[in-house]
């Protein structure tokens, strides 16, 4: 099965090493930095956006493999528009509920887990060893990072940003667009595009000159 990846970045070769552990024996890239990037690491980059537009038909899926959470919402969303057929991939160390939903366009990878009854929207990536437990809710496009824990039935807006280590306790809400910070503790319900740090997590305040 031939796989194209929209997205020639770090990120991108660990969606494309998944992709070809979970059976797709073909992966070439695309990326706007085309053609002056040729390879990413064993993989080759073959053209830019509009090229991948043009040759979709070409194709038995495809990823965006962008970690900035709002450019892999356009892409994914102009792609789409266009026809892509848009798959999910999921490393096959993972653990995923056959009770357990993934929306289109998202990556599930090495020793993720994902409980019963879960719910994780479109183009959303839950990173290595990170859990999503049973009943939680995670937004269009939001990003779990490696060994991130959201405990049971807990809600994360679409485009938020889990950091890597974070841990968000059951039944919290946090926001849209939400960036909780590296080994922040979430205890309490988080609003809409703020960031949060901290054990106990809390809105971070820049100092002022």
């Amino acid at each position: 099965m031939r796989l194209a990846i929209l997205g020639a970045s770090g990120h991108g070769k660990v969606v494309a090493d998944a992709a070809g552990l979970a059976g797709w024996d073909d992966v070439v890239f695309f990326d706007d930095a085309w053609p002056e990037l040729t390879r990413n690491g064993p993989w080759a980059v073959v053209g830019d956006t509009a090229d991948l537009r043009a040759s979709l038909g070409d194709f038995a899926g495809l990823v965006v493999a962008i970690g900035n959470n709002l450019i892999r919402q356009q892409k994914q969303q102009e792609l789409a528009a266009s026809g892509a057929r848009l798959v999910s991939i999921v490393h096959p160390s993972a653990v995923v509920s056959e009770y357990a939903v993934v929306g289109a366009g998202s990556v599930i990878f090495a020793n993720a887990v994902i409980n019963a009854c879960a719910d994780v929207g479109e183009g959303c990536i839950v990173n290595t060893g990170a859990v999503v437990e049973h009943d939680c809710r995670l937004g269009d496009f939001a990003h779990v990072s490696p060994n991130a824990v959201l405990a049971g039935g807990a809600g994360v807006g679409s485009l938020a940003w889990i950091g890597a280590c974070a841990s968000v306790r059951q039944l919290i809400e946090v926001g849209e667009g939400t960036l909780v910070g590296m080994g922040a503790v979430v205890t309490k319900d988080v609003p809409p595009g703020v960031t949060v740090v901290g054990n106990p997590a809390k809105v971070f305040e820049p100092r002022k000159s």
